[in-house]
C-alpha cells in the first residue's frame, strides 16, 4: 500500500523514543500507513506485531468506513484506491503483484465488493472470482457458485453481499441472490469450507413456527443485522431476498414504490445505479434495503449535460416489507457542496452501524468527480462531500465499494 516515500532519518528518530510513545503515534494512522511502517525496521514491525497493539489497533479501525475505487487503464497495471473518513487522501494500493501467482491479469478484472481486509474481483476471461486479502497478502480463488461460471456483467451490485469477521481473521462469506426457475434462491460461500450452499426463499407473509417468524421480521429496526439482497428494482415493486447475518431463513420480501403526492410517474425516465443519456430524471441506489433517489434535471442547451437536484433516502417498511417507506431528503446546504452538471453518473450505497454512506460518481468530458454522502437515520442528519482528486482522467471505472475498516491479524 502506497501513499508517501519512507525518511529514513525520521524512522531512525521515532525507533529513540520510548515504545509507548511510539505506538500512540501508530494510533493516530490509519492501517494502510501502519501496515506499510511494519516494513520499515525490525523494532517497528515488533511493535505493530505485539497483540495488545494490535487489539487497540483493530478496535479503532474495524468502525473506520472506507470507500475503494478500481481504475484502469488498458494493457497497463490496474490500482485500488482507498479513501477513509479518518484522512483527507487517496491510498494508493497496487495488486498486479499479488496476482501473478494464479495467472491473473488485473487489466481483465472487474471489483465487485469488499468487507474487511478482503476484496472480490471477477474476471471476464475466466469468468471467476478471486478473493484478495490486502493485509495478509494472499490470493484465493472461488469454486463456481451452483449456477457456473459467470462474467462481470451477472453480478447485480445489490444483490450480493460479503460478510467478513471476527476482526482479524481471514474467513468470509459471499452472498448472492438470484430467481432460477422464477423462485429466488439465496446461494452462500463460505471460505471455511471452500462451498457453497443454495437456500430456496419463502414468502415473507406467512408464519409457521418460531423459526419462520423469525425470518419474517425483515424491518430494519436498531440493532437489527438482517442481509437485504435486491433480486428485482422495477419503476413500481422490487424483490428482495432478506436473511440473517449467519445467512438463515431467507425469505422473500416485496416492497411497493408509491411516489409522494401521487405525483405522475409514465411521463418520468428511471434508471437503476447508472445513468447515461440527456433524458433521466431520476436514479435508483439500492443497497441494505434502503433505495437512494438521485433526481436530476437538463443543464444547458445542447440537452447533455445534466444537474443534481435533490437526493432523497427510502426504507423497506414494515414487518413484512410491503413498501418503499420515506425516510428523508438530502437538506439543500448538504446539495450545494455536492451539485455538478454531469453527463454519466452511477452509484453505491451501504447501511453498516447505524449509518447509511452512499457514493456518487459523475463524469463529464473526461473528468471524474467522486462525492461521500453520509445519513444518520436517528438524528436525521446528512453530510456531504466532494473527495480529492482520484486522478481518473483517461482510466476506465472497473468498480466501486465501501467496506468496513481493515484490521491487523492476530
Amino acid at each position: 500500500m502506497e501513499d508517501h516515500q519512507n525518511s529514513t532519518p525520521n524512522a531512525i528518530g521515532l525507533c529513540l523514543l520510548p515504545s509507548e510513545l511510539v505506538q500512540n503515534i501508530f494510533l493516530s494512522l490509519v492501517l494502510p500507513e501502519i501496515i506499510r511502517l511494519k516494513l520499515v525496521s525490525k523494532s517497528f514491525s515488533d511493535i505493530i506485531s505485539d497483540q495488545s497493539f494490535v487489539r487497540e489497533c483493530n478496535s479503532r479501525s474495524s468502525s473506520t468506513a472506507w470507500l475503494f475505487v478500481y481504475k484502469k487503464r488498458w494493457l497497463r497495471d490496474a490500482v485500488l484506491h482507498g479513501f477513509t473518513d479518518r484522512s483527507d487522501r487517496w491510498f494508493r494500493i497496487p495488486i498486479a503483484e499479488l496476482l501473478k501467482p494464479i495467472h491473473f491479469h488485473s487489466e481483465d478484472l472487474y471489483f465487485l465488493t469488499a468487507s474487511g481486509n478482503v476484496f472480490l474481483f471477477a474476471s471476464n476471461t475466466v469468468r471467476e472470482v478471486i478473493a484478495v486479502n490486502l493485509v495478509t497478502m494472499t490470493v484465493k480463488r472461488i469454486p463456481p457458485s451452483p449456477l457456473g461460471p459467470r462474467g462481470t456483467s451477472s453480478w447485480r451490485r445489490s444483490g450480493m453481499k460479503l460478510v467478513t469477521g471476527p476482526p482479524g481473521s481471514a474467513h468470509f462469506r459471499f452472498i448472492f441472490a438470484e430467481f432460477v426457475d422464477n423462485r429466488p434462491i439465496l446461494f452462500v460461500y463460505n471460505s471455511i469450507t471452500d462451498t457453497w450452499k443454495s437456500i430456496e426463499a419463502e414468502e415473507g407473509t406467512a408464519n409457521r413456527g418460531n423459526n419462520s417468524a423469525r425470518g419474517n421480521q425483515v424491518s430494519q429496526e436498531e440493532g437489527d443485522e438482517r442481509i437485504f439482497l435486491n433480486v428485482v428494482n422495477g419503476r413500481r415493486d422490487s424483490v428482495l431476498v432478506a436473511c440473517t447475518s449467519e445467512c438463515e431463513y431467507p425469505v422473500v420480501v416485496r416492497p411497493r414504490f408509491e411516489r409522494r403526492g401521487g405525483e405522475e410517474e409514465r411521463d418520468r425516465e428511471m434508471r437503476v445505479g447508472f445513468s447515461w443519456g440527456n433524458v433521466i430524471d431520476r436514479l435508483h441506489v439500492y443497497g441494505d434495503g434502503y433505495m437512494m433517489i438521485v433526481e436530476s434535471e437538463g443543464g444547458g442547451r445542447d440537452g447533455k449535460r445534466r444537474m443534481l437536484k435533490g437526493i432523497e433516502m427510502w426504507g423497506v417498511k414494515g414487518k413484512t416489507g410491503t413498501e418503499w417507506e420515506f425516510i428523508s431528503k438530502a437538506p439543500s446546504e448538504v446539495m450545494k457542496k455536492i451539485a455538478r452538471v454531469y453527463g454519466v453518473m452511477m452509484g453505491c450505497l451501504e447501511q453498516r452501524n447505524g449509518v447509511i454512506r452512499a457514493s456518487l460518481v459523475t463524469n463529464w468530458e473526461g473528468l471524474w468527480d467522486i462525492m461521500w454522502i453520509s445519513f444518520h437515520p436517528n438524528t436525521d442528519h446528512w453530510s456531504g462531500i466532494p473527495l480529492p482528486d482520484c486522478k481518473m482522467k483517461g482510466c476506465n471505472l472497473a468498480g466501486i465499494s465501501f467496506s468496513s475498516g481493515l484490521t491487523l491479524p492476530y
